[in-house]
């Protein structure tokens, strides 16, 4: 999965970017995501961070 995809579904879910050194790091309320930062993820956790979150 694309990275900007993912990020996407993210934003359109609440979630609010924070950069970081490695990973960016995104926030909803007191809960936190770690995405790593490469054009491409990873599709099984693209697929877990998905379902984790409960994005649609």
């Amino acid at each position: 999965m694309k990275k900007r995809d993912l990020e996407k579904l993210l934003k359109k879910n609440g979630w609010i970017k924070e950069e970081g050194k490695k990973h960016d790091r995104w926030a909803k309320g007191n809960q936190t995501e770690f995405i790593p930062r490469h054009t491409e993820i990873n599709e099984e956790l693209a697929k877990a961070i998905i379902k984790r979150r409960g994005l649609k």
